[in-house]
Formats: structure tokens, C-alpha cells, sequence
């Protein structure tokens, strides 16, 4: 351990990793072996030199995997609930929003874009499909790469690449030459979005244990507010302009983005875990400024062990497997379900008065561009996403994660199956804004729970396998909802509702419920 800095008046010791067990009964070790105090420059063992506590608030001890005398340790996560919710998180949450709401309009104007290429450049029924399957193709081969990068980096590091890339490919795309050009662009957009839930993974590791669950939920307010924005600006965009311009004024948020991520701050949870305990410290003591809050005593310690950081082989060890391949279904079920509900709703609305059922993949029929009353319709099923997210604060704080995704993918299921049973507009707008709103809040709570799960160390790759796998399940959700839905509206949705029917079992095989519950070391 390193000497305690000179002119600190708070207590801070260094240090350069895990604690060494003491020995039993607090006895100082020999000089130039003990850890369990602090040690003089002549190697003499002094004091403890206060307790991990605030004034007038009871200590909550969490000894993980080291030994040391409770008052004189704390860790970071006694840290983060100490300190509370203040305006630290506040700022974090309009950054890491402005991130999610860049993703969302990135993922929106896939809807409204095929039926403009189609009037555009004359594209079939499954190049319209493609447009879609290539940017998640993008976001599922990158979502482990910006897993390690992050784990390996840094949060921080990885989402200002995201943000510059994404920015620049955004803008390349709205003046695509060719067909075959475009599609390179929007998967090479797919890939930097693959970084986007690491921002969650960061946003998460701020939020005091209690407010953690309904701040990572509501969130989901910024997804719901791009979607939302996205379709307003196609709407005042597309018609007279196009959408080359649609592209790239949907680029805007993304270019603030890469803008403000100098000032984000990195995960101190990162920095414990990597050894470089200094900055974590100065991360925590910045969070106690902002807050208003008095900064800890004593010394930060490591929560648990961190030898296989960033490592995909240890998701799937014998105490992981079982977690990581259930959700590994329920993320990909999720996207599947959330994406082909988005992409139905253009084709109920807009595609009324195409040939259907005709069996001709080259669509020679007359173009039919959405109409305003399609892009107000499907701005009301947009607009569901908000109750949907109020309700899953609600529920999953009362019920528990494994629950309320249960019950998300059972009713999702039953409103797919209403689609069938109503070809008045009024009514079928009325049930897609309900299955909207149901799976708005479930992807949302598959959110909350992910990083819950996993420990510190693979958290970032945790998250990013499920991103994985999840947009496996959009990349197929095109030629369901659009390709299949063609052909027989009855065979698509019995295949949303046959997965989300397996998605909610497997939810309910989760063996773990983390409400309640400090982050997993």
C-alpha cells in the first residue's frame, strides 16, 4: 500500500488493488506486510483514521471477497448509494438520454425508409427487408466488440468512437449513390450502434441501488422521445424533401452526442476493477460535490475479483450458463417481437392499398408513399411507449424483474393475435398502441435487468452478448413482418406470438431476481 497522500484531510489511502486478508483479529501486521492500516513513512502502523460512514447515517457494510476491518473500508457501491441521486446522475442521464435517442431515430427511420426507396429506386419486397437486416447485421457483429473494448478501455472511450462513427455514417448515408452503397453505409451505422447499450451499462453503474431500476426505466423516455421525433421529422421531411434529407438531419443528434462525450464521466466501478483506484476516487469524490453530498472516509476497496474481465468464455461458466442463455433468448425474442411490431404497423397503415397476396416479390404496383394520416397513426403507436414505460416502473419495482417480463411477453401476444380479428383503422390503432406500449416496457426492463445480473467485471460483456443475440432477432424480423406479412397476415403474427409465448417461460426460468439488490461484484 502507498503511503497516505499528504495535505488529505478525508482519510484516502491509496491503494494498488484487492485488499490482503488481515489476520485474525485485526492484529497489525509486520511492517511492509499490512494493509489493514495505514502505514507511516517508517513503516509504523497507524490508526485507523475514521469509518466509511456519513454523519447521521447508519454504515452498510459490504465485505465482498476481502477481510479488513469494516470502518476503515468501503467499496464502491457503499460509495454510490451513499451519495445518493443528486446532479450528478442528473447530467449523466441527459448525456447517456441524448445517446439513446440518437439510437432510437437511427432504428425508427427504418420503418418509413423502405417504402421511400421502393417509390424511389423501384426496390423489392425483400431489398426493403435487407435495408433492415443490415444494420442489425452490423449491431449483432459489433456488439462483442465494443463489449471488450469497453471492459478492456473503458466505458467512456468506447462510446466517444460510437459517437463520432455513428455521426459520420449517418451523414455518408444520405448521399448514397446506389443501392448497394447504402446498404454498406447503414451497416456500417449498425456496427457503431452496436456501443449504444454500453452507455446503460455506464448510466447503470452511477445509479444508488434503490433509484436504479426506475432511472434506467425511464430512460427509456429518451428512446420513446427519438422514436417519436423521428417519425415527426419524416412527416415534415419526406414528402416534399425526400429522404436523402430525412437521413441527414437524423444525423443531428448523434453529431451533439460526439460533442459532449469528452465530458462524460468514466465508471468508477471500471477503474476499482482495473486497478486504477486514484481516478476512481476522483470520480467519487466529483459525485460528492455535484450531490451536495460529504465525500466518505477511510479506503476504497476492490468488491470482488477481477480475473476474467472482459472474457465471452466465462459468460457461459458453470454458474453463468444457465443466466446467460435464457437471456440470450429473451434479448433476441425481445428484438424479434419490438421490431416486427414497428415494422407491421407501417405495412397495416400505409401498404391498405398495395396488391397483397399476389405472390410478386417486385411489388409492380403502383407506388403508394405514406400518407399524413399513416405517419399520425403511426406517431400515436410511438407515442405508446411512454405509459409503457410508466407502467414497467411500477411493476417491476412491486413484482420483480423475472415477473414483469414474464407478463409483458404473454400479453404482447395476446394483442399480435387481435391484429387479425379488425380491419377498422380506429381499432387496429387502438391495439397496436397497446402492444407498443407492452413492449416498449418489456425491452426496457430486460435493460434494467442485464446489468443487475452480471458481475462488475463482465458486465459490459454480458450486455453486449445479449445485444448480440438480440439483434439476431431483428435482423429476421423483416422477413416476417414485411417479406411474410404479405402473404398471410395469420402465419406472421402466430410467429410473434408462438415467440413471445416461449420468451415469457424462459423469463420465469431465470434463476435470479435482482430486486432489491446491490449490483453483482
Amino acid at each position: 500500500m502507498k503511503p497516505r497522500r499528504v495535505g488529505m484531510s478525508r482519510g484516502y489511502e491509496e491503494m494498488d488493488g484487492a485488499n490482503v486478508p488481515r489476520p485474525p483479529g485485526g492484529t497489525t501486521a509486520p511492517a511492509g506486510a499490512s494493509v489493514g492500516s495505514s502505514t507511516s513513512a517508517t513503516g509504523t502502523a497507524a490508526p485507523p483514521t475514521g469509518g466509511t460512514m456519513l454523519a447521521g447515517v447508519a454504515p452498510e457494510f459490504e465485505l465482498a471477497s476481502v477481510s479488513v476491518v469494516p470502518d476503515d473500508t468501503y467499496t464502491v457501491t457503499q460509495a454510490v448509494n451513499a451519495l445518493g441521486f443528486g446532479w450528478f446522475q442528473v447530467k449523466l442521464s441527459l448525456c447517456v438520454g441524448l445517446c439513446w435517442m440518437a439510437d432510437s431515430m437511427e432504428m425508427t427511420i427504418l420503418s418509413v425508409l423502405g417504402p421511400a426507396l421502393h417509390c424511389d429506386w423501384n426496390i423489392s419486397r425483400y431489398e426493403q427487408a435487407l435495408v433492415t437486416t443490415v444494420v442489425f447485421l452490423g449491431m449483432m457483429l459489433s456488439s462483442t466488440f465494443w463489449g471488450h473494448l469497453s471492459d478492456r478501455y473503458g466505458r467512456k472511450p468506447a462510446l466517444t468512437l460510437c459517437g463520432v462513427l455513428l455521426f459520420l455514417y449517418g451523414l455518408l448515408s444520405s448521399v448514397a449513390p446506389s443501392f448497394g452503397w447504402l446498404l454498406l453505409l447503414r451497416g456500417l451505422v449498425g456496427f457503431a450502434i452496436g456501443c449504444v447499450p454500453q452507455s446503460v451499462t455506464l448510466y447503470a453503474e452511477f445509479l444508488p441501488t434503490k433509484q436504479r431500476a426506475k432511472c434506467v426505466v425511464l430512460l427509456d423516455c429518451f428512446w420513446a422521445l427519438g422514436a417519436c421525433f423521428e417519425v415527426a421529422l419524416a412527416l415534415a421531411v419526406t414528402p416534399t424533401l425526400g429522404w436523402r434529407w430525412l437521413l441527414g438531419l437524423s444525423a443531428a443528434p448523434l453529431f451533439i452526442f460526439a460533442i459532449i462525450t469528452p465530458w462524460l464521466p468514466e465508471s468508477a466501478r471500471y477503474h476499482v476493477t482495473s486497478g486504477q483506484s486514484d481516478k476512481a476516487l476522483a470520480t467519487l469524490e466529483q459525485i460528492a460535490k455535484d450531490n451536495r453530498r460529504p465525500m466518505l472516509l477511510g479506503r476504497l476497496v476492490v468488491e470482488g475479483p477481477s480475473g476474467s474481465r472482459g472474457s465471452l468464455k466465462a459468460l457461459l461458466g458453470s454458474s453463468l450458463r444457465r443466466t446467460t442463455l435464457l437471456l440470450w433468448f429473451i434479448w433476441m425474442s425481445c428484438a424479434f417481437c419490438y421490431y416486427g411490431l414497428v415494422l407491421m404497423s407501417t405495412e397495416l397503415f400505409g401498404g391498405k392499398n398495395k396488391t397483397m397476396g399476389d405472390g410478386d416479390d417486385t411489388m409492380t404496383s403502383g407506388c403508394q408513399p405514406l400518407a399524413t394520416t399513416d405517419y399520425m397513426d403511426l406517431l400515436w403507436t410511438t407515442l405508446a411507449e411512454f405509459p409503457g414505460i410508466f407502467a414497467t416502473i411500477y411493476v417491476i419495482e412491486k413484482f420483480g424483474r423475472k415477473k414483469t417480463m414474464a407478463l409483458q411477453f404473454l400479453l404482447y401476444a395476446g394483442c399480435v393475435l387481435m391484429i387479425t380479428v379488425t380491419d377498422v383503422r380506429i381499432f387496429l390503432t387502438i391495439i397496436l398502441f397497446m402492444a407498443r406500449g407492452i413492449i416498449a416496457g418489456l425491452f426496457q426492463a430486460a435493460y434494467v435487468y442485464t446489468p443487475e445480473v452480471y458481475p462488475t467485471a463482465l458486465r459490459s460483456i454480458g450486455v453486449g452478448g445479449c445485444s448480440a443475440l438480440a439483434r439476431l432477432g431483428a435482423m429476421a424480423t423483416p422477413y416476417v413482418a414485411q417479406v411474410l406479412f404479405q402473404s398471410s397476415i395469420w402465419s406472421a403474427v402466430a410467429v410473434y406470438g408462438i415467440f413471445a409465448a416461449c420468451a415469457s417461460v424462459a423469463c420465469m426460468l431465470l434463476p435470479y431476481e435482482t430486486r432489491g439488490a446491490d449490483l453483482a461484484h
